[in-house]
């Protein structure tokens, strides 16, 4: 049997607020006999629904819901992981299925040394890869933007070419950023999907939209370094985690698109797992794409090369588990390395438990799977809205035609915001996939402006 821990970053590092739809989707790795260790009871109906999937019987799921702690449950809280109750619970459980020996791995959604805590607690330091690395926050370093930088330079990889910068005078260095490009990508050690990202841009006339970066600023050209003084003045807290964390600076390269390449990190090596593609509207991430199979071979080649420098030198260090190594492949072609994910990524449940354990994507005929966010313009004001549109629709993942919907997590209803979640169209061609998104499209939309359908089918379009 595998524990496994579904949880996410630290709120130390960062502070999610309510992780709890999120963290479910540990419920995708579930097998028959595996203990499950959540932060609040999983939704039924998403438990029933991706354990119909995967093939596993719920009734021979253990879930373990650990005391709420001090986020009343909306997250795991890593002293819950050694709270009394919660080992415990453990134990009665491994005493009855075949103790302690029985337990074949520890598996953590986020490398926390709370997780290093738990394994120690039980008598299982041995099951956790890579345990005595992250007993000293060790999850921390490998997931730090800045500390990547170095580790990049390490693996001798490409990276666009930036600096950190750890106190605001330092910063300065975002005038030699901006003169060569006009922009500069602001980066917070310890954010994702683009949200912890500020473009600074001179030149408004610059394309950004396809760029991961939620926040933009414009600098006037008149007086530029008083206008970047400024800046930092009024953003370096933001920037800087209140001061806790280094920043990256990194040069903008327009018209670059993104790419990444997991691997799984093990005692006794590394072995790349998928690589994908990320596409962003308006700066945010608006879908994914694996498998990825439209790279050139000479774009292809400098992806997995550096990827396997990166995952050599994150195992090196003494991490274990599963990284994904993020990269922008430029106009001419150049692909550059931005940063690595060493965590149970957003991307682990698309590619291994929805393209090649559901879907078996690489058979013929192939299939693509995509995961999408709720588009703005889309309203639904509960989740049973959209499975009942499904049904109707006849959009439900098929396993007869390997085609349909595949519903990511639990579906949040937001008072004010309507249904949040993310979702896959599993497709044989991106024609099939446009048929999909426009008939949902055509249903959830509550506007009729023109441009922005027509936006939003140019994003999914390829």
């Amino acid at each position: 049997m595998r524990i496994i821990i579904a949880n996410h970053i630290d709120p130390a590092i960062r502070d999610r607020h309510d992780l709890r739809a999120w963290t479910q989707r540990a419920l995708w790795g579930a097998r028959n006999g595996d203990l499950v260790v959540l932060c609040a009871p999983p939704d039924p109906h998403f438990l029933r629904y991706a354990t119909a999937l995967t093939g596993t019987d719920p009734n021979r799921l253990h879930l373990v819901v650990a005391p709420t702690g001090a986020y009343g449950g909306r997250l795991l809280d890593p002293q819950m992981l050694t709270h009394p109750d919660t080992l415990d619970q453990v134990r009665a459980y491994l005493a009855k299925h075949g103790g302690p020996d029985a337990v074949g791995e520890i598996w953590a959604l986020w490398p926390s040394a709370s997780v290093a805590r738990f394994a120690t607690a039980l008598g299982l330091s041995e099951k956790l890869p890579g345990c005595d690395f992250l007993a000293q926050g060790g999850g921390e370093l490998v997931n730090n933007k800045a500390a990547f930088r170095t580790l990049a330079a390490a693996a001798g990889v490409p990276v666009a070419a930036g600096t950190v910068v750890r106190d605001p005078g330092e910063a300065a260095a975002t005038l030699t950023l901006l003169q060569r490009s006009g922009a500069v990508v602001v980066k917070q050690a310890h954010n994702g999907a683009g949200v912890g990202n500020e473009l600074l841009v001179t030149d408004p006339t610059l394309a950004t939209g396809h760029a991961g970066a939620r926040h933009l600023h414009h600098l006037g050209r008149t007086d530029l370094p008083a206008a970047a003084a400024a800046y930092w003045r009024e953003r370096w807290t933001w920037a800087s985690a209140d001061g806790r964390f280094p920043v990256v600076l990194e040069e903008f390269i327009p018209g670059a698109f993104t790419v990444y390449c997991e691997q799984h990190l093990t005692e006794t090596g590394t072995q790349p797992t998928e690589r994908g593609e990320l596409r962003y509207t308006d700066r945010r991430l608006s879908h994914e794409s694996v498998p990825l199979r439209d790279l050139s071979a000479a774009v292809e080649e400098q992806l997995l090369d550096g990827s396997a420098r990166l995952a050599h030198t994150y195992r090196s260090v003494g991490y274990r588990g599963r990284i994904s190594t993020d990269a922008i492949v430029g106009p001419d072609g150049r692909l550059l390395f931005t940063e690595v994910n060493a965590q149970v990524s957003g991307s682990w449940h698309i590619y291994e438990v929805f393209a090649h354990h559901i879907v078996h994507a690489n058979e013929t005929p192939e299939r693509t799977v995509t995961e999408s966010h709720i588009p703005p313009e889309w309203t639904l004001p509960d989740g049973s809205t959209f499975h009942r549109a499904l049904a109707e629709l006849g959009l439900g993942y098929d396993p007869a035609t390997r085609s349909g919907v595949i519903v990511s997590m639990p579906i949040v209803d937001h008072p004010s915001l309507g249904a949040q979640f993310t979702f896959s169209t599993v497709h044989a061609s991106p024609a099939d996939r446009d048929a999909i998104w426009h008939a949902l499209e055509d249903r959830f939309t509550t506007t009729s402006s023109t441009a922005r359908r027509t936006d939003s089918r140019k994003a999914l379009a390829r």
